[in-house]
């Protein structure tokens, strides 16, 4: 229904930014007016706002996916050109009040020209950054203490890692990234923090080869994960869903990936590992996977557990912490925030989540929640890093 209201406005969007970018090319030459310049011109812009149309329509290919990457490249460059060509205009109307050489510049020819040459050349570095700097995996270490012991451990190595997003912008190559930087922490356990896909089984691109990439991971104790609220079958279109909430259910590839991966789903689930600690897998909040939106209590989960062991909470969205402060849970491990993903939602995201990224202690419990390794619509990290997160658990009373 939310489509209704979104596409006149992206339309309405993108025709403010052609005129915006047609009106400067023509200050700049006179050659910018002919029709051999502006049909190409309306043609090759048209063909990308609309290659999320083009890429939700297509029959599954080769050449759709190619036609989903370039909508994925392009929304993430269609949000700085507006961003950037909306600033410059209120700009502008500030200067119109200023009076001096400052005003004279900006308002003649050549200020106009170099300020279009300035925003090309900034929408254009930041656009390439982002989609370069997505692909490089950094490592961030945590350190927490717990209150606990942990029989024949005084502490654990525990890398999280959430957000993989397999699909049209993340590949096997990314996955190879990730894996050597987890195979190096020499850790004792390894666990994924859901959206482990984009939605589609289809759009992986070779999953019996990125599940084989999955299944070299090394630790002491092996991976486990849960799902996330992408972790369901839906069709998107400009990210937003156009499948009905009962029908948002989980694809059943999606867990056999997952034991092709040597990956063990955790579904509302509490294993005990080496009789020492155990690790509570839980449901996404939003998108349990059945089309539902139930799922069992933090008390449910923990009903027979031993709380005098530490206890570890794995889950996609970093929501209910004073839930699993009163519960008696040591750490929660999530993702799903992306950190906002790139500027200036790196700075909006924390309006909305109480622990938006990274470490945050609340009452007892330890938070810890990654910006993920994977990148979800635009496929750009700008302001943010794709990351794996090593942390190392110690118990005081070990």
């Amino acid at each position: 229904m939310i489509l209704i209201f979104i596409i006149p406005i992206y339309i309405l969007l993108n025709a403010y930014i052609l005129h915006r970018i047609h009106k400067w090319l023509t200050a700049c030459s006179e050659r910018f007016h002919s029709k051999w310049f502006v049909v190409p011109y309306l043609t090759i812009y048209s063909l990308l706002a609309l290659s999320l149309l083009f890429a939700f329509l297509l029959p599954a290919s080769e050449f759709q996916v190619l036609v989903k990457r370039i909508s994925n490249y392009w929304l993430g460059t269609f949000l700085y050109l507006l961003m950037f060509i909306a600033v410059a205009d209120i700009l502008r109307l500030i200067l119109k009040q200023i009076t001096g050489k400052i005003h004279e510049f900006f308002f003649c020819k050549a200020g106009y020209v170099f300020v279009g040459l300035l925003l090309t050349a900034l929408i254009c570095g930041i656009s390439a950054y982002g989609i370069l700097h997505s692909k490089h995996v950094k490592v961030t270490p945590y350190d927490i203490t717990v209150e606990k012991s942990c029989a024949g451990h005084d502490s654990l190595k525990i890398v999280l890692a959430a957000d993989l997003h397999l699909g049209y912008s993340v590949d096997d190559r990314q996955m190879q990234r990730m894996v050597k930087k987890i195979n190096a922490q020499n850790a004792d356990l390894v666990v994924f923090a859901g959206d482990v896909f984009d939605n589609e089984y289809e759009a992986v691109q070779n999953p019996d080869k990125i599940a084989k990439t999955l299944s070299t991971i090394q630790s002491t104790y092996g991976s486990y994960a849960v799902f996330g609220n992408h972790d369901v079958t839906e069709r998107l279109l400009g990210g937003f869903s156009v499948t009905s909430k009962e029908n948002e259910v989980r694809d059943p590839r999606f867990e056999s990936f997952l034991k092709d991966a040597d990956i063990t789903l955790l579904d509302d689930e509490v294993t005990c590992i080496d009789n020492a600690f155990y690790l509570v897998g839980r449901k996404d909040i939003q998108k349990p996977g059945d089309g539902t939106t139930n799922r069992k209590t933090i008390e449910e989960l923990l009903s027979n557990v031993d709380k005098t062991k530490p206890v570890f909470v794995l889950e996609h969205q970093p929501k209910q912490l004073e839930e699993l402060d009163n519960a008696g849970v040591d750490m929660q491990l999530c993702g799903h925030t992306h950190d906002g993903q790139i500027f200036p939602g790196n700075l909006t995201v924390k309006l909305f989540w109480e622990n938006p990224c990274g470490y945050l202690k609340k009452g007892n419990l330890n938070s810890i929640v990654t910006s993920g390794v994977g990148v979800w619509g635009p496929a750009m990290r700008v302001g943010t890093d794709s990351e794996i997160c090593t942390i190392t658990v110690y118990f005081s009373n070990y």
